[in-house]
Formats: C-alpha cells, structure tokens, sequence
C-alpha cells in the first residue's frame, strides 16, 4: 500500500520529536522509503527534521535529503554541522552531492569538502561543480561499471563485483581501452555466456550512444527518449569515459523544465512555489501584470481614437471583448505548439512552409468564425454590414494572431531565450493589441465613419 502523509501521521511524528521518543521514532520511520521520509519532511519544522537526520540511518536521511524541496532542504542545512553535512554527502552519489554542495555558500561549501574523508569523492565532486550549469557534465555521476577491454572473462567479472560494491544500480557496464577511451558497452548476459579464456574485446558490443561534458541536458533527454535509455556515458573531448547520466536524473529534469514552462506561460517570471513569500511571488508575478496593464492602455487609447465611431455604431463597442479574446486565444493556440515543437525538436521545415501552413490554417478557421457571427447576426436581427465587419475582422485578426504566436517563439528561440515566455500574456497583450486596432479600421472602411 502506498504510503500517505496525513494530518494525523504528521501530528504523530511531530509529538514523539517533541518528546524526544528517538527509539519510537526509530522503529516508526524505519519501514519508510527515502522518498517517502522526504515527502514527510517537506511538512516538519526545519529543526524537526534536524532532530530525525540526527537519530535515523545515514543512508535513508542522505537520500531523503537529496529529495526534498530546496526550500526545505536549504533550512535544515543552515541547522546542520558542516560535519554533519559530509557525513551525509558521503552517502550520496556524486551527482546528489555536487548539487548539495553548490546550495551551499562558498564558505560553508569549503568547510564541508574539507570534512569529506573520501578523497576520491571530494575530488568527484569538485570536478562536477567545475562543469557548466545544465550540461551534462554538471549533471553526471561519476559512479559507474567500467571494464578493460584487454581483460579476461573471470578477471572481469570480480572488477564488475567490486565497482558494484560502491554503485546503488548497475545500469550498464562500459568498455574502455588502457587510455580510459569509450570502447563500447558490454552485455551482462554475453559475459556470463562467454568461455572463460575469452578477452572482453572479444565479446563487447562497439556501438554505444554517448554525449559529452558540454551537451545541453535538454539534448541528452531528448537522446535518451529517443533510443529508451536507461542510462548514457558522458565522455571528454578525447572520448575518455567520466561518468554516466541515468534516466531518473532526466525525469527530475523533464519535470523542473515542466513546471518553469508552465509559469512562464501563465506569466511567473521566476520560479516560485505557493508557500514562498509575499515578497518573492510579487517579485515574479509583478512584472508581467504590468505588461498587461500598459497593453491595456493602449486598446484603450487606440478606442478613444474611434470615439465618433462608438457614437455612430455603439455596438461596436459589445464586440470589442470578443476581438480581444478571440485574437489572444488564437496567439497561445499557435504558439503553444510552436514552443511543443521546438522542446521535442520535431520542428521541421522551412519558414515559408510554416507561413503558408499558418495562413492556409487561418483562413479556414477564420471563414469558419466569420460565418457563424454573419448567422448570428441573422438571428438576432443585426445590421448586415456591422454582421460583415465583425466577420472580416476575426478573419484578419486569425492571420495576424497566429503569424504573431508562431513566429514570436521562433524568434525567441533563435535569440537564446525560452520560448515558453512567448505562451503567455506577451502573445495574449500583444495581440489583443493588433486585435482592436484592425478591427476599429476595418469598421471604418466597411461602415465609412
């Protein structure tokens, strides 16, 4: 059964720290998974948590704490010994513990490398924290299965045995030759099968996928869900093996990518979570209800220019909302699958087949539009001619609003800044801006005001 975090758990937990309960606690905690301790975590004191990470085995609390929210995690590592962190970053994989690290301010950061007795893992983790943010050598483990390929079978499977010793999950087993140069990759099933005078060269598989340390992450998981990878190596500029990025670490990716493109395209221009505070979610929200305060302004001088118009024709003024609307709906549509397409990569031709494509899409959607407003128009009994503008409007507004959603991410994307931004009010401002400006003169060439 799934474990579930209640009210009622979490006031549980809560009075045996209270009352110092440690063996309580002890036994009580020690069926959960790590997650599942970080999930219970997220809801304690910070100085609570301290108490269990304290009283709890260092291998859970580590995972557990490579697992919770930064904002938690940040709190509890102010309360933490830089001791007590090494302590915990010594359990971890090196990727965990880089990310760890680098939370950390450079003078606590230093103390607690410095408290790290394994020096092989200091030396790990300083190499990561020295890659490029979102490559993928700031995003690799160094733990992984690495094999000869001068070996012989029995040699071989005793160094597969020792590696493993150190590895939570043997994903893969990577070949090398004596320079540590990417050979290939190696089937377990081929080497249990292999006779024992047999070298690894003889049995190894030479293709392997591979990216290296600079690659994007967002490239690496687009290889890896291409070709189902639950693992990939990551190589240096002389195809030397370094270490190795798993599935799960592209998962975690996937979702924080997610969850930035979707406030972006809501308007949140930092990321933010519903618990931070005031200052910080006006700090993100702010700036984009001010765009959408100065587009406001302008539809509204663009209608004070056609102020003897409203007087003429006052049900002009009814439809405007609707313009406005059908014009920012028609832009997020547009670009909404630009931006799929340009995160997937599967964005294919030419600008001019995506014009022609666009324009063809919003002719048909248009006529569509304009003619369910003209029987409208019909039903109700409304001016022919006024029917006819509104129907040559959203006609007009449907090419301009989707050119506008479609080319504004391609822009964006090309200049290096996240399309995502362009899913959101800065389309729906923009053209509900273009919107009331074509469809004022438009009225004034088909009403003649």
């Amino acid at each position: 059964m799934a474990f579930e975090c209640t009210k009622e758990y979490i006031e549980d937990i809560k009075s045996l720290i209270s009352n110092k309960q440690s063996a309580h606690l002890t036994s009580k905690l020690k069926i959960l998974h790590f997650a599942d301790l970080a999930e219970l975590m997220n809801q304690l004191l910070a100085i609570e948590s301290v108490y269990l990470i304290k009283i709890l085995d260092t291998h859970k609390t580590s995972e557990a704490l490579a697992e919770l929210n930064e904002d938690t995690r940040e709190q509890i590592l102010q309360k933490l010994s830089a001791k007590e962190i090494a302590e915990e970053l010594e359990e971890l994989d090196t990727d965990d513990a880089a990310d760890i690290v680098n939370e950390l301010s450079d003078e606590k950061a230093k103390r607690v490398i410095d408290q790290i007795e394994d020096e092989d893992h200091v030396e790990h983790i300083i190499e990561l924290l020295s890659y490029e943010e979102n490559t993928a050598g700031a995003f690799m483990a160094k733990e992984l299965v690495m094999v000869n390929e001068n070996w012989g079978v029995p040699q071989c499977l005793q160094e597969i045995r020792n590696q493993a010793k150190n590895i939570t999950r043997v994903h893969s087993i990577y070949v090398v030759d004596d320079k540590g140069i990417l050979k290939g990759r190696l089937s377990l099933k081929d080497l249990m099968i292999s006779p024992s005078s047999y070298n690894i060269s003889q049995v190894y598989i030479p293709k392997v996928d591979y990216v290296t340390v600079a690659t994007e992450v967002e490239d690496v998981a687009r290889l890896m869900q291409k070709y189902d990878l639950e693992a990939i190596p990551v190589v240096g500029n002389q195809l030397e093996l370094l270490g190795r990025i798993t599935i799960d670490d592209i998962v975690d990716f996937i979702k924080e990518e997610a969850d930035k493109d979707y406030q972006l395209a809501a308007g949140i221009s930092k990321d933010v979570e519903a618990d931070d505070s005031i200052l910080e979610l006006t700090k993100a929200r702010l700036p984009w209800l001010v765009l959408g305060l100065f587009g406001g302004l302008c539809s509204v001088y663009i209608m004070k220019g056609f102020e003897h118009a409203l007087e003429q024709f006052p049900v002009l003024f009814f439809f405007t909302p609707l313009i406005a609307a059908m014009a920012g709906n028609v832009g997020v549509q547009s670009s909404a699958i630009i931006v799929q397409g340009l995160a997937n990569g599967h964005l294919k031709g030419s600008a001019w087949s995506r014009l022609l494509k666009e324009v063809g899409l919003s002719l048909i959607n248009g006529l569509t539009l304009g003619i369910l407003v003209i029987l409208f128009g019909f039903i109700v009994g409304q001016n022919h001619w006024v029917s006819l503008t509104i129907a040559i409007s959203l006609l007009l507004v449907n090419i301009v609003a989707s050119l506008v959603g479609t080319f504004i991410p391609i822009i964006l994307h090309k200049r290096g800044i996240d399309p995502a931004i362009a899913t959101g009010p800065f389309i729906t401002t923009s053209n509900d801006i273009f919107g009331i400006f074509l469809f004022f003169h438009i009225s004034k060439w088909i009403l003649g005001f």
